[in-house]
């Protein structure tokens, strides 16, 4: 586990961040939270049960999605950042658009959460060095409609990493201190189920660049069960990511993985006593 501070938030313990999806369309919780109200309590709701940053996104980018406009992904989020970052809460705003980044972070949103890693938008990187804002550089090939076809690679982990080296390379050349950046090997973007459990399985490969990780496996595995009778595959595969010491979980299920999290602190404080 890392040291040091992502978004004002200590990484001493694993963070928790929740997904509230402002969407009728996302893969596994599209329209459960469409309504602005219904995704403001969403939101209020992870915070009590235990999330750190509150992720708020208005278009889905699930295999195959179709993107919407700027101006509707704007009318989708905004009252909602607006809303839990009035209560101090950290939100985390995902999206690939500038404007959208510029809109929601002069709303108060604290993380800029990227799927292109700051590539989609020309004005991305200057818009997000210009802030305070941290950000979240994610591995994705292609886009959302078509990444599918796009899972190809000699070594996956070795040529995804490489990906994010320059990406946080680029963001350093444009002003983005260091502390400020944290990466997301991308799970299920652009990847087969074979290429997921190489990246999970060698995460480690990943802290080389001194930036805290975050992973998002929540309702990705599973796939012959309905998206949200995913959770033991969801709560393993996390357990998994904290102990080869990623900082950041991306979920849908609060509760579950607070609760998990907290066993397994739990559980390594033993050992240390037992040991020291």
């Amino acid at each position: 586990m890392m040291t040091g501070h992502f978004a004002g938030l200590p990484l001493d313990h694993p963070l928790i961040m929740g997904i509230v999806n402002v969407t009728p369309d996302s893969f596994s919780d599209g329209g459960e939270t469409f309504d602005h109200k219904l995704a403001i309590e969403r939101g209020f709701k992870q915070i009590q049960e235990g999330a750190d940053i509150i992720d708020v996104g208005g278009e889905s980018t699930r295999p195959g999605s179709v993107p919407i406009s700027q101006e509707e992904e704007i009318k989708r989020v905004l009252p909602v950042v607006k809303a839990l970052a009035k209560e101090g809460f950290v939100v985390s705003i995902d999206t690939r658009r500038s404007n959208v980044m510029r809109k929601a972070l002069d709303s108060g949103a604290k993380i800029i959460n990227d799927i292109s890693a700051l590539t989609q938008d020309a004005c991305s990187l200057k818009i997000a060095a210009a802030s305070e804002a941290s950000v979240v550089l994610m591995h994705m090939k292609g886009r959302p409609y078509s990444m599918a076809n796009n899972a190809e690679y000699v070594n996956v982990v070795k040529e995804v990493n490489e990906y994010l080296g320059s990406r946080i390379l680029a963001c350093l050349s444009a002003g983005i201190e260091k502390h400020r950046i944290c990466i997301d090997p991308g799970i299920g973007f652009a990847k087969s189920p074979k290429h997921n459990f190489q990246i999970l399985d060698n995460l480690s490969e990943f802290l080389q660049h001194s930036c805290p990780v975050m992973v998002g496996v929540s309702r990705k595995f599973g796939l012959h069960k309905a998206s949200d009778h995913r959770l033991k595959e969801s709560i393993s595969l996390a357990l998994k990511a904290v102990q080869n010491g990623i900082s950041i979980l991306r979920v849908h299920d609060v509760p579950e993985t607070r609760r998990a999290l907290n066993g397994l602190i739990a559980e390594r404080n033993d050992m240390k006593q037992k040991f020291y």
